[in-house]
């Protein structure tokens, strides 16, 4: 059934129903692969993931107009983590051999500024009685990072201490994020699957503390579910899955099975405004391993919350949506901590109302 079979929404205009759903619904689709590889927020080797947690949030599983759309993301984010992150990104760049007995008082801290255009398509006829959707994911932007602290070694006789201040940046292109997902409506449910992955073309460096590039591939699948009533404005939605991640051929490292929870919730103040709270939750579910990993076990979690406001309104023959949310960290493990921010503007077909288009109200 698709998602704008009005006969089971109850007694709210269908018009209404369906500017709400496709015009979130597709913006949260387009940021569903944000899996930008910054080195400033990233779990698993050097404190480096595939998958960014809060790239979904409100509607995430509501169908959405069939057709082109695009949308455009800015991401900043600013996180610190203490001696064991900073060391595991100096044993990755090779300033020190773990081997030795060494002791790093130091901390890391890393930024990243980042601009997303997210090109998608959503299919009009239905694929095992679902919406399916494709989208590529293509970034551009600068990120920072930079240890300071002291380092301590020694391997009898001799003995070693010197400050370290190492900082790198990196302006240019990250890797490639395709997706495909399929979604079902059945009146105030919606539910969904989806399919991603990362193309390892972007800048990268073993030897620098920032990238924009991951270094290798990734594969990453899940579900989720939205629960969005129109006629009273509430919206809840959760989106799980799992990240395998294929070995770093540069450095001989493959990191572990990561586990990830994105939700959102928000109540519609109007036809065109909503307001509510984001978080998610990240955990690394099994070990790193390879001849490259030199720090033993490196597991990463961390979780989030935060604010969201959106607004929907109209461009021309078109429909454009406008989106804040930031996020604040805490409980991080073997990974930076801090907060992000994402500011989204989307535009997509305005959903045809039933006097211009009458025969795509219902499918079955």
């Amino acid at each position: 059934m698709n998602r704008a079979d009005t006969s089971a929404l109850g007694n709210s205009a269908p018009l209404k129903k369906s500017v709400l759903r496709s015009s979130v619904a597709r913006t949260v689709l387009f940021v569903g692969l944000l899996a930008t590889t910054s080195s400033a927020s990233r779990a698993d080797e050097s404190g480096t993931s595939f998958w960014l947690p809060g790239q979904y949030g409100s509607l995430a599983a509501a169908p959405g107009t069939p057709g082109w759309a695009l949308a455009t993301v800015y991401y900043h984010t600013s996180v610190s983590a203490g001696a064991d992150v900073a060391a595991s990104r100096e044993i990755q760049v090779g300033r020190f051999n773990p081997a030795l007995n060494v002791n790093l008082n130091a901390n890391l801290h890393a930024t990243a500024d980042l601009a997303l255009v997210i090109p998608s398509y959503v299919f009009a006829t239905p694929v095992l009685g679902g919406q399916l959707a494709v989208q590529m994911a293509s970034i551009i932007g600068s990120t920072s990072a930079n240890v300071n602290g002291t380092l301590t070694a020694s391997l009898p006789p001799f003995g070693l201490v010197r400050n370290e201040s190492i900082s790198n940046t990196v302006t240019g292109f990250g890797d490639l994020y395709p997706l495909a997902s399929l979604k079902w409506n059945a009146g105030v449910h919606n539910f969904m699957t989806y399919v991603t992955g990362d193309i390892p073309v972007g800048n990268y460096s073993s030897t620098s503390l920032a990238n924009l590039g991951l270094g290798h591939g990734a594969i990453d699948g899940g579900g989720g579910y939205t629960y969005f009533n129109p006629a009273t404005g509430h919206e809840f939605s959760a989106v799980a899955g799992f990240t395998y991640n294929f070995k770093n051929q540069t450095t001989q490292y493959q990191s572990g099975v990561d586990f990830h929870l994105d939700w959102g919730a928000s109540q519609f103040l109007s036809k065109q405004f909503f307001v509510g709270l984001v978080g998610y939750a990240y955990d690394q579910v099994s070990a790193d391993s390879g001849a490259g990993d030199k720090i033993g076990a490196f597991e990463s979690r961390v979780f989030a919350i935060g604010p969201q406001i959106g607004y929907i309104f109209p461009i021309a023959d078109k429909q454009g949506y406008l989106g804040l949310k930031s996020y604040f960290e805490f409980e991080a493990r073997n990974r930076p901590e801090g907060w992000n921010t994402w500011l989204t503007f989307s535009i997509s077909d305005a959903t045809p109302s039933p006097s211009v288009a009458p025969s795509r109200l219902v499918h079955k």
